[in-house]
């Protein structure tokens, strides 16, 4: 029997404003990363990071929203997705993520991009690229949760919706709604109790670009409440409105400038509701943002009314009318000072904050910026003081490839996003939990493959002609020794630190003196390292580059004595399809090239004890190099099968030195194949054992031993996501039983690489007081959908 746990998940945030919501009742903060929802529970103190990801939608995930449903009082999650749907989750005790997809709801004809929902008619707003509005009514029938289409609004021309605000609107069940969008304007429209639809009431003016939030509240705890509409926009100014009922004299508020009066225009609107009537008034113009303005919100601490906005300018702004004079002034600004941002603007290389949000309690806030992680900051109520804490980071790309450290200390991941990021186990108090320790590398090119050399160093590939190395520096490894319990051997000469030169690609290795003034602060740093540190001090210095191929750089394996790497590159032609090696020691090519294939080599992989070389490539075939007996750098053509599969093979993995010379090869013709290889009178010759069908691609696969003598343990990936692991036995590797990772817990796209942890016995110590004779394994799986995932598989008998 298998029994398979998640340890580990890792996702970037959706870089939209609209795509992350944080719940009062359950405490989970939900966010959209590429097609996934991803949960996570930023109070919860066992600091695991992300708890969960939902997975359903099949294209990118741009707005998330909680509500409660009325009566029944049942939480439920929306999220909107370029795949043009509407998805309602309902919580659930029997789903393994808590939360299951009740109603799909279809009728855009475009992107949705902002969802608005009212618990107390049981009201969904959505806005869609398509330039509608679509109202919902959600009911709950025999305990089943239904929805039905009760209008379409069509908004003002080249007004694309980007955001919702909605609210009650007095004592009566009347509601007001906020569009705003791809114009300066903001749309009002209003829906009175009696009636289902909505009706356009007012267009407020003022802002001079695109309007990317809205963020409605009542100014205090009274019936009769006035509202208060915030308004932010690429124009770098947050506008405040108010609406209140016809019989209150209306005033101008807030703080004007002579040169601003031009836009200030205070005409009252007028709001009709069921039993009276309204007028909404231009209420203040909030300065203080350097840049485009994406998010605000609201936050009432008793008769305490705070706004909250993020910005491209890399910084968070908590903003508090003052109690003698009502003028709106900014009290606490977090995030990063004008001498460390470089280039913040929306257009430049740093993005800025997409997205702030306050806790339920208002203690905390959080923010997600260009990178993907999200960053945290605890209010001290005694010293008012806002100090950062831990919060989760990701890849904001496909994920190509994974590579474990040679003794399973860590584990690096590369993509799309251009970084290389290392995660490692962070040992405190009585528990062990994973996060990021480190971004060696932030490129110029999305990144396509990496491995380890040894321990302290490591190669990557990426959309250029070249190859880089990388070494540890002394900051990386007393970090992960200090909090990870991971040594680093004591005749490794490592470097203090690196930065990247002005407009360079490589990074350069530094002294300590010269590294910003962080020895120090790593020194005494007590948990992983927040998102300012990883993006800036945790960069590992370039060793050597290594040139010869002409074209992107596909795949690269070092061989396990770290004396040899081999690599390739796309081809279309013979030329480019070659082999190269490198020997390490002084990093020259050993020529000549290996030669086999005629089309891209998709992976390389070296036998456990080196003596083989395995290449696969996009022209069906296989190849195995076998290493010279007498110039042990030198590999030479053992075998090869033109004929391994009828398609593309796409991943292969050599089986543990116990089982043989024994591999396994995964293709886009839906079947795995297990070969042996064999000695025959002309030279090696291959079987094929066992062909496994599958009823998709499988794009990863890879191969660990069990505690059972005789018995293979082989993972394998698809390119739907599904992820399973079959167990295979001797001696003619017969499929024993299969089990699947539930669908739930799997990637929402394709596989593309899995990696069991080698088994070292520095990591077996911790194990030692364990009276179960059968350890686990733990798994790594990287997918185009952005996340890394980490599974313990344990093994019964």
């Amino acid at each position: 029997m298998v029994e398979i746990h998640s340890d580990y998940i890792a996702c970037g945030g959706s870089r939209h404003p609209a795509a992350a919501d944080w719940d009062e009742s359950s405490g989970f903060l939900a966010f959209g990363s590429d097609r996934n929802i991803a949960l996570w529970e930023p109070l919860n103190k066992d600091t695991q990071g992300v708890k969960a990801l939902l997975r359903g939608h099949t294209d990118s995930v741009n707005a998330v929203r909680f509500g409660q449903i009325a009566r029944s009082q049942q939480s439920i999650i929306l999220s909107g997705s370029s795949d043009k749907t509407v998805r309602v989750w309902e919580s659930s005790s029997s789903s393994i993520c808590g939360y299951q997809v009740a109603i799909v709801l279809q009728g855009h004809a475009s992107s949705v991009n902002c969802l608005a929902f009212c618990p107390s008619r049981n009201l969904i707003v959505s806005g869609s690229a398509d330039g509608a509005l679509k109202v919902w009514w959600l009911r709950v029938t025999e305990e089943k949760l239904e929805a039905s289409l009760i209008q379409t609004v069509e908004t003002a021309t080249k007004l694309l919706p980007l955001t919702l605000a909605l609210s009650n609107l007095g004592a009566d069940l009347d509601l007001v709604l906020a569009v705003a969008g791809t114009k300066g304007i903001v749309q009002v429209y209003v829906c009175r109790s009696e009636e289902s639809d909505f009706h356009l009431q007012a267009t407020l003016v003022g802002h001079e670009n695109w309007v990317r939030s809205l963020a409605i509240t009542a100014e205090n705890g009274k019936e009769d409440s006035d509202l208060l509409l915030a308004s932010a926009s690429q124009d770098k100014y947050i506008r405040l409105w108010r609406i209140r009922h016809d019989k209150t004299s209306i005033t101008n508020g807030g703080t004007t400038k002579r040169n601003f009066m031009s836009s200030l225009s205070n005409k009252a609107h007028r709001l009709q509701a069921s039993r009276t009537s309204y007028s909404l008034t231009f209420e203040a113009l909030l300065l203080g943002h350097e840049d485009w303005i994406y998010t605000v919100q609201w936050h009432a601490t008793g008769d305490k009314l705070q706004l909250l906005s993020a910005s491209a300018d890399n910084s968070l702004a908590i903003w508090e009318a003052e109690e003698s004079s009502g003028i709106w002034l900014c009290n606490t600004r977090l995030g990063e000072i004008s001498s460390q941002k470089g280039s913040t603007t929306a257009t430049g290389s740093a993005g800025g904050f997409w997205i702030g949000l306050w806790s339920p309690d208002g203690k905390t806030v959080v923010s997600l910026g260009r990178t993907g992680s999200w960053r945290l900051w605890n209010h001290d109520r005694d010293s008012e003081r806002w100090s950062q804490g831990l919060g989760v980071s990701g890849h904001v790309g496909a994920i190509t490839d994974i590579a474990w450290a040679n003794d399973g200390a860590f584990l690096l991941s590369t993509g799309s996003d251009q970084t290389t990021r290392l995660h490692a186990a962070w040992k405190h108090e009585d528990r062990s939990t994973w996060h990021e320790f480190a971004r060696p590398q932030i490129h110029g090119y999305d990144l396509n493959c990496i491995d380890t050399i040894g321990t302290t160093r490591f190669i990557s590939g990426a959309d250029e002609k070249s190859l880089r190395v990388f070494d540890e520096p002394k900051a990386t490894a007393e970090l992960l020794q200090r909090l990870c319990g991971i040594s680093t051997p004591s005749d490794h000469a490592l470097p203090d630190a690196a930065n990247i030169p002005a407009l360079g690609l490589s990074n350069k290795a530094v002294e300590a003196t010269d590294a910003g003034g962080q020895s120090m602060a790593r020194r005494t740093m007590k948990h992983p390292p927040l998102e300012d540190h990883l993006a800036r001090h945790t960069l590992w210095p370039e060793k050597e580059k290594l040139y010869g191929h002409g074209y992107e750089i596909s795949a690269v394996a070092t061989s396990h004595d770290g004396k040899v790497i081999a690599t390739a590159c796309r081809a279309s032609s013979i030329d480019h399809a070659v082999i190269r090696l490198y020997e390490t020691s002084d990093w020259r090519e050993i020529k000549p090239a290996l030669t086999s294939h005629s089309l891209t080599v998709t992976c390389l992989r070296f036998s456990e004890n080196d003596k083989y070389l395995l290449s696969v490539g996009r022209d069906r075939q296989w190849a195995v190099f076998e290493r010279d007996v007498i110039n042990l750098e030198r590999y030479n053509l053992a075998v090869s099968n033109v004929k391994g599969h009828s398609r593309m093979i796409l991943s292969a993995s050599w089986a543990p030195f116990a089982f043989g010379r024994m591999f396994v090869t995964t293709s886009r013709d839906k079947t795995v194949k297990v070969w042996e290889l064999q000695d025959k009178e002309a030279g090696l010759a291959s079987t094929c054992l066992t062909t496994m069908h599958f009823p998709s691609a499988v794009t990863a696969v890879d191969t660990a031993t069990t505690n059972e003598v005789g018995a293979l343990a082989i993972a394998l990936g698809t390119e739907y996501g599904h992820v399973s692991v079959s167990i295979l036995t001797l001696p003619h590797m017969v499929v024993r039983s299969t089990h699947k990772i539930a669908d739930a817990r799997c990637p929402s796209r394709s596989i593309t690489q899995l990696a069991w942890r080698p088994q070292h016995e520095h990591l077996k110590a911790n194990k030692e007081a364990d009276t179960n004779p059968v350890q686990p394994l733990e798994l790594a799986i990287a997918s185009e959908d952005h996340s890394l995932r980490l599974f313990t598989v344990g093994f019964s008998t």
